[in-house]
């Protein structure tokens, strides 16, 4: 096992009626920036909860966050908390909602002029943020006990990352019932990101962290285990449960400390969310396959594992099988045919950016620009 440090500061409120809790955990001296994107919590009845929880705090509204939040809007978010004098952001929605808090508590006090170069940087040059809240409405990227945070950049096509200990939320909300109202797109889409998030901390090589190994595939059998209920039964209180604790889990760091972790399937699945604007599980579903194909020697020890534990089957490829089985079994695409997108003007478009770049990936750091381009093209 590599060595490693741990530490997540977020306190989790998780259960039914949660809401209420968040009323003593704001400061009462401050302004509170209230987060939000579409509307749906209107639907749902998370909106009314969250103002009861805010009553007797002065409270901004800023809703219009996109499912891949945009920089754009982010900065018009921060505008209004500098003119406001914002010292809160209670963030209110899924991973995009609470990615966009991220970035706006980061740019609100931020000393450069650039505010971009947070992403470009990957988070290396925030020296401070404000603090952030969370209610989670839909379990999918963890970023409810992460520093971690994705914003697309609409005039440029770049979709970009970054993390910051500074951005991590001071409590998350996790309360099973904002999800009986997702649609199933959104539910399916949530169980592939958090199955990947798990798969990019597990499927590398053996690293003699046996204890890493067994909780990664103890996450990924759960999941599979509760997806047939989220669709049968969507508001079956413990189903929903178990699926919101495994999306959080998959990505709070526990699961990565002390391993390799892969990664490459992001990377390259973010440009193309920025290229075609297909939703970020839609990318990763099309990529990873490819990724397991073209590493298939590199990972093939690790697949094997998987396979045994996770599938009961003997060799890499059933379990790479297996997998894309599981996804369709959902009604998640894999191939850019299913979307109408030409795999050969993909690859092209990603190999230059990240050939622009110099960018590596993978493991092995050994995913080259020109690699891309063959696994994307294999992806047809």
């Amino acid at each position: 096992m590599q060595n490693f440090t741990f530490k997540n500061p977020t306190e989790i409120l998780f259960g039914k009626g949660m809401i209420r809790e968040v009323a003593g955990r704001l400061p009462k001296d401050q302004s509170v920036l209230f987060l939000y994107g579409g509307g749906s919590i209107k639907k749902n009845g998370v909106y009314e909860q969250v103002r009861s929880a805010l009553k007797g705090y002065r409270v901004t509204e800023f809703s219009g966050i996109e499912a891949n939040p945009l920089y754009e809007t982010c900065l018009k978010a921060v505008d209004v908390v500098k003119k406001e004098k914002i010292g809160f952001i209670l963030a209110v929605g899924g991973g995009s909602v609470l990615d966009a808090a991220k970035f706006i508590a980061a740019a609100a006090c931020f000393k450069g002029n650039d505010l971009w170069s947070i992403l470009r940087e990957c988070g290396n040059n925030v020296k401070d943020a404000l603090p952030v809240g969370a209610v989670l409405t839909l379990p999918a990227t963890g970023s409810e006990a992460n520093g971690n945070s994705v914003i697309s950049r609409q005039s440029t096509q770049e979709k970009l990352y970054f993390h910051s200990p500074y951005v991590y939320p001071v409590f998350s909300v996790l309360d099973p019932e904002t999800t009986f109202s997702l649609s199933a797109k959104q539910v399916r889409n949530g169980i592939v990101d958090t199955f990947v998030h798990i798969m990019e901390q597990y499927m590398t090589y053996p690293a003699q962290t046996p204890l890493q190994d067994r909780l990664a595939e103890s996450l990924l059998q759960t999941l599979i285990e509760v997806t047939p209920v989220l669709f049968k039964k969507p508001k079956d209180y413990e189903s929903r449960a178990t699926f919101m604790w495994t999306a959080t889990l998959a990505l709070n760091g526990l699961i990565g400390c002390g391993v390799p972790e892969d990664w490459s399937t992001h990377m390259i699945a973010h440009e193309l969310t920025a290229f075609y604007g297909l939703d970020h599980a839609e990318t990763l579903a099309i990529v990873m396959p490819g990724v397991w194909q073209y590493k298939l020697t590199a990972k093939k020890k690790k697949l094997e594992q998987y396979g045994r534990r996770v599938w009961n089957v003997k060799t890499a490829k059933d379990a790479m099988t297996r997998t894309e089985a599981f996804f369709h079994s959902i009604k998640m695409l894999t191939r850019f045919g299913d979307y109408k997108i030409s795999a050969k003007e993909a690859a092209r478009k990603v190999r230059e950016r990240f050939a622009e770049r110099d960018s590596v990936f993978g493991e092995h750091e050994d995913i080259t620009p020109d690699a891309v381009a063959k696994i994307l093209l294999s992806r047809a």
